[in-house]
């Protein structure tokens, strides 16, 4: 953040124009109609306020992003349920203790705060999740779906029990707890969703079928909501996070380009991440819809989502052969490499 009575600095990353770079100031941004703030006040001051008089659940807040998140939404005026299970890495077990903390940690500040241990990966417990905010604070505005674990293992050595697990607590715990809120949401015609995606499931990833099938479905499940839900103004995105916390630590760092890949993930902190969810949770962001965005470090990047890049047609119909022969030929430039996440952002985080 730029110190007072200087104007901040912005690089602008055009990825369709080849990832050239623009450097400008905040005046010349705010003469291209990016809105920007006139002052420079710290982060913290910035978020003050905008969440005022809201309820959020958070869930998978007893640690990294999630706890960002919570500790961002109080700071921000919120009175937030800290949903967590306290369960390992890859779901297993079960503790109140981090719910707790982080709630202590909001009360310590002057938040309010109760912490939740229902899981997210049952109707009943979505339903009692929800069912908290209301019984404890009367109203519930905003839901982010941050739980998550990891079962990592190659697609040919995946069992039934790895495979159900990551789904059951990313894909069905943010259907459970997002259809749980749908109808408060409904009734009083606003609600918010943020929904934790990953450039796993937007690009890929190696031994992650399970968790990149749940992060595509979530990101699909979130547009899905901002279609259903427009219309009594409730607003669904994604956040795509780049961040070093538990989940991501378990990352294998054997190989050199494993080692680089480590190295500059814990360059990221999880906390972050907590501005971006702050700032689509409010009303600050009530134009803002059924959008993808990568956060990562001091960076934020609007992902693309499916379109049609080239197009073929016969009046006669199609053949396999004339397929193969005519089709496949006029396609192939626009074809997609086999990439991973990591293939495709490989910049050191800013």
């Amino acid at each position: 953040m730029a110190s007072a009575g200087t104007k901040p600095t912005f690089v602008i990353h055009e990825f369709q124009s080849f990832g050239r770079q623009f450097i400008v100031s905040s005046s010349a941004i705010k003469r291209a109609g990016f809105p920007v703030r006139a002052d420079s006040k710290p982060m913290e001051d910035t978020m003050s306020g905008m969440m005022e008089g809201k309820v959020v659940v958070v869930t998978g807040a007893g640690g990294g992003i999630g706890r960002g998140i919570a500790l961002g939404m109080a700071a921000a005026g919120a009175r937030v349920v800290v949903n967590d299970l306290g369960v390992s890495m890859s779901g297993e077990g079960g503790d109140a203790g981090p719910a707790q903390r982080v709630v202590e940690e909001i009360r310590a500040a002057g938040g309010q705060a109760v912490a939740n241990t229902d899981s997210v990966s049952t109707w009943a417990g979505g339903n009692a999740i929800v069912q908290c905010a209301l019984d404890t604070f009367g109203r519930i505005d905003a839901v982010v779906n941050n739980a998550g674990n990891l079962r990592d293992r190659m697609f040919f050595k995946m069992n039934e029990e790895e495979w159900r697990s990551v789904i059951d607590v990313h894909l069905h715990g943010t259907f459970f707890v997002s259809r749980a809120a749908a109808n408060y949401f409904k009734d009083q015609e606003s609600g918010a969703y943020v929904n934790m995606t990953s450039t796993s499931g937007l690009i890929g990833n190696l031994g992650q079928a399970n968790y990149s099938a749940a992060k595509l479905g979530i990101a699909a499940l979130s547009k899905s909501i901002a279609l259903d839900m427009a219309r009594f103004n409730v607003r669904s995105n994604c956040i795509a996070p780049f961040a070093w916390s538990r989940m991501t630590s378990s990352i294998p760092a054997e190989t050199p380009a494993e080692k680089e890949r480590v190295a500059r993930l814990q360059k990221m902190e999880a906390g972050k991440i907590a501005p971006v969810a702050v700032f689509l949770a409010s009303d600050a962001a009530k134009d803002v819809n059924a959008q993808i965005f990568a956060v990562r470090a001091n960076e934020i990047m609007l992902m693309s989502q499916s379109r049609p890049v080239r197009s073929v047609h016969t009046g006669e119909g199609w053949t396999p052969e004339t397929v193969a022969e005519i089709a496949m030929p006029a396609m192939r430039g626009s074809f997609f490499k086999l990439d991973r996440s990591p293939d495709v952002i490989n910049w050191d985080p800013i």
